[in-house]
């Protein structure tokens, strides 16, 4: 497998030469430094590499270029290689055209000449371009396939956890691809065919097609390397000698060329076998395997290393990460606790465009995965998927049960398990959910709603970047708002893209009031207040985002929650200058502090929070000063 391509282009030949030496030395073991003197020539090799399916991972390019500017490149350049980064170097002079390129051309960053000493002004900001990059490149696939069916809610639950996870995989559905349907038989008559059980002399892992990763959808594989194929540097005239060939990769023995009916002799699937399967690169196999199965498989950490923690976080979402990063760097021994995936409702958005620091935006996927990286440097240790249960007070401990049925203790704890969407209220919803219908912004759905209608409940953030997102596949997306206006409960600069992309359509006083389907959603029912109609609207997906149901119930009777399981803390639980029941510390509680005396809360899960992720992240970051403060006197 060729190198994936860093691409630099500069028509001074000093400069040329500088840039090609400080990138070989740094990243010649990884990638592929290729050079072009003008903008001309780099779209000529851009278009061959291109043609041979090549990986460009990132672009280097001068500003002031005779003929065709830096930036004039990168727009020609971006819809060869979309998902290559791009850096504009420029002059002093030129870093308002910089700036301005952030939405022109889409650059990622721009960097000054001179660039002098590259450890310090080149590779930091490289190395963090590359590696983000590097987490979601499609490489040639060789890692877990999933054969299932599109509409079954055990499929998507499996797609969704190693999705979430940064796990790559390529998804083969029993419908359309005969491939699919082989090892779907395959699996189903396997002597001893149940979970977890090997493939004898089975299929091999082949370069068949794409997969999905986090915030991609399904049928888009991410390669998690770069691999350490054949390449080495290379300036653009000698591209067509030192560029490996790419050859195509015949179809295993028995599989057909093409979808359709089974050919003679292949193996056929019925709807009898279990689905979903799931295959890894050891040719061994699980058929319809549980979410802790498959962390266990996937290497994830379960179980608790130890028994007691300074500092226990249940919840993985921006305001527990923050806390997490904040209590281990200073010192704390901290283990997080996480249901679903870390990153939680925000690791879900598909853009997230107003986090300070980020001009040009990024995933709640990317920085998720930055946090946890951030927090495993510091030694957090992560329990997912792992559930707490219940607290019990014994001073000076915080029991938590997990459900697993072990305990872990501390000195402190925070609550941080953030909120879920509500429920729709709708006859006959739930037997379609995962079918059809689904709660959050389920990205490993988008590429399966390629050319079909999407539809989208909810005038909150979260279904505006969904609706954006979505757009990019769906024939058109219709957000369904109840209010009178979008931009109630949305950011002003979420609306204006909105209203700027033609195939997103809003309706307003709109609500979902019926669904229709067998085992699978075919159509909703649409009222309007404002006319007083009800509208059969055919459909095959259906998204939520409205309510936020918090998760407290494991701490009923235990911490004080208001009507609707919001936890209170600080000044809220002083009432008539009383302290709440079984206080029995000689201070006030601290501003995040809740009714049991070193139990903190952060984030949405607190009544009256901000429901923003900066808002999350900074109230996890101030909870650990706190801790310190509660520990002082333990």
């Amino acid at each position: 497998m060729a190198k994936p391509v860093i691409f630099t282009i500069d028509d001074d030949p000093d400069v040329l030469r500088a840039l090609e030496r400080d990138l070989r030395q740094q990243y010649s073991e990884r990638f592929r430094v290729m050079r072009a003197s003008s903008g001309a020539s780099a779209l000529g090799a851009l278009h061959q590499l291109r043609e041979r399916r090549n990986a460009v991972a990132l672009m280097l390019v001068d500003q002031r270029m005779p003929q065709m500017s830096g930036v004039e490149l990168l727009e020609q350049a971006l819809p060869l290689f979309p998902d290559a980064k791009r850096v504009l170097l420029t002059a002093y002079a030129d870093t308002d055209a910089a700036i301005r390129a952030i939405n022109s051309a889409h650059i990622d960053y721009y960097l000054l000449k001179p660039w002098d000493p590259p450890a310090d002004r080149l590779y930091p900001v490289l190395d963090d371009l590359l590696d983000d990059w590097l987490a979601s490149y499609r490489a040639p696939f060789e890692g877990v396939r999933v054969v299932g069916h599109r509409w079954s809610p055990k499929s998507f639950e499996v797609r969704d956890f190693l999705a979430r996870h940064h796990v790559p995989y390529q998804w083969l559905d029993v419908e359309t691809e005969p491939e699919a349907r082989r090892l779907a038989a395959l699996a189903a008559t396997e002597e001893g065919g149940g979970a977890g059980a090997a493939v004898e002399n089975g299929p091999a892992p082949q370069d068949g097609g794409a997969g999905a990763s986090a915030g991609d959808g399904a049928g888009e594989g991410t390669g998690a390397s770069a691999g350490d194929g054949s390449g080495g540097t290379a300036a653009v005239e000698s591209l067509g000698t030192a560029d490996a060939a790419v050859t195509d990769v015949a179809p295993a023995a028995g599989a057909p060329a093409s979808a359709g009916a089974p050919g003679a002799g292949e193996v056929a699937w019925t709807p009898a076998g279990r689905l979903p399967v799931v295959f890894f690169a050891d040719n061994s196999f699980m058929i319809e395997p549980s979410r802790a199965q498959l962390a266990e498989r996937i290497g994830l950490r379960t179980r608790a290393e130890s028994r007691f923690y300074d500092l226990v976080i249940v919840g993985g979402g921006p305001a527990g990460l923050a806390a997490a990063v904040y209590g281990a760097s200073e010192g704390l021994r901290t283990l997080m606790v996480e249901r679903d995936a870390p990153g939680g409702q925000a690791g879900t958005s598909s853009r997230i465009e107003n986090y300070l620091g980020f001009p040009a935006g990024l995933s709640g996927a990317e920085l998720a995965r930055r946090a946890v990286a951030q927090a495993q440097r510091f030694g957090v240790e992560i329990l997912n998927p792992q559930e707490a249960t219940g607290l019990r007070r014994e001073d000076p401990y915080r029991i938590i049960s997990l459900s697993d049925g072990s305990e872990v203790s501390c000195h402190a704890l925070v609550v941080a398990t953030g909120v879920s969407y509500r429920k729709l209220a709708v006859p006959g919803i739930d037997r379609l959910t995962d079918a059809g219908v689904y709660y959050g912004a389920a990205m490993t759905e988008a590429i399966s709603c390629k050319g079909e209608d999407v539809y989208l409940v909810g005038g909150a953030n979260s279904a505006g970047q969904a609706a954006m997102y979505f757009s990019r596949y769906a024939r058109r997306v219709v957000i369904l708002v109840r209010g009178d206006s979008l931009s109630r409960g949305m950011s002003h600069y979420l609306v204006d893209q909105i209203l700027q992309t033609p195939n997103i359509e809003v309706r307003l006083h709109a609500s979902v009031v019926g669904v229709h389907g067998g085992e699978t959603l075919e159509a909703i029912d649409v009222a309007d207040s404002q006319a007083g109609t009800v509208e059969t609207l055919p459909g095959r997906s259906l998204f939520i985002f409205i309510g936020a149901e918090p998760r407290t119930a494991w701490l009923e009777g235990v911490v004080e929650r208001d009507e609707y399981g919001f936890l209170l803390a600080g000044s809220d639980l002083v009432r008539d200058g009383k302290l709440p029941a079984g206080w029995n510390v000689d201070r006030q509680p601290f501003l995040l502090e809740t009714s049991v005396p070193g139990v903190f809360v952060a984030g949405d899960v607190r009544r009256g929070s901000v429901k923003r992720v900066a808002s999350g992240v900074g109230e996890g970051s101030i909870t650990v000063s706190f801790i310190h403060q509660h520990l002082a006197h333990i």
